[in-house]
């Protein structure tokens, strides 16, 4: 069975989205992030004959929305996240879903809460013959999948810096120097700064979790202003 990989931070405020905290307080990048999450979980979820995996970092118990996402954690396969950098994590992360059954891993973040099911289905059926990768519009990358068994090969991220504009060039190379030559899926852009949450949120659909507390936030700053 396919296996969507969710690698998310509990929205604990304080320690999510601490980028948006020019514009918005702890609390409010919080209510962001955990409407992010929402949205991503209720997408990956929704993909027919395929398993949800979650590598959570942090305590939900003190996060914002936690009653409301633990009902969509107990429908998924949660593991804590390891120790180390990100890309530490990362493959960390894939060689436990790996270990959830068969079929391929298509990992994604929280911060792209416009991803629909038909696009994850999509990245999931080309990492069946080699390697997905969905570049971000920042120069990073919001997806990465790969087949069945190749979970060892991603080795390669630990030689990428994460979090710069040319990350995803660099895991490009280093995926195709392990042999997983990768088809590039459509380009997202994430949820990083102040001026991606309105952006972001016209991408989402009007229902979406994401796409209303954006809504309700910016009618409270212009109430205050």
């Amino acid at each position: 069975m396919s296996t969507v990989l969710v690698v998310a931070k509990a929205p604990v405020p304080g320690l999510v989205k601490t980028r948006l905290t020019c514009s918005y307080s702890s609390v409010d990048a919080a209510r962001i992030a955990a409407a992010a999450l929402r949205d991503t979980l209720t997408a990956a979820l929704a993909v027919p004959g395929t398993r949800c995996a979650v590598a959570l970092g942090g305590r939900l118990e003190d996060a914002v929305d936690g009653s409301g996402l633990r009902r969509l954690f107990d429908r998924c396969d949660v593991f804590g996240q390891s120790e180390g950098g990100l890309a530490e994590r990362l493959v960390a992360a894939h060689r436990r879903a790996a270990e959830l059954g068969d079929g391929p891993v298509l990992q994604i973040g929280m911060d792209t809460p416009q991803v629909r099911p038909e696009l994850l289905a999509l990245g999931l059926e080309a990492s069946r013959r080699s390697a997905a990768l969905g570049p971000a519009e920042d120069g990073g990358w919001w997806a990465l999948g790969v087949p069945e068994g190749a979970a060892d090969r991603l080795a390669c991220l630990l030689a990428v810096p994460m979090s710069t504009a040319s990350t995803g060039s660099r895991t490009r190379r280093a995926l195709a120097d392990a042999g997983l030559v990768p088809q590039e899926l459509p380009e997202l852009r994430d949820v990083d700064r102040p001026d991606d949450v309105r952006a972001v949120a016209a991408a989402c659909a009007p229902d979406s979790w994401f796409r209303r507390t954006a809504e309700t936030l910016r009618a409270e700053q212009e109430r205050c202003a």
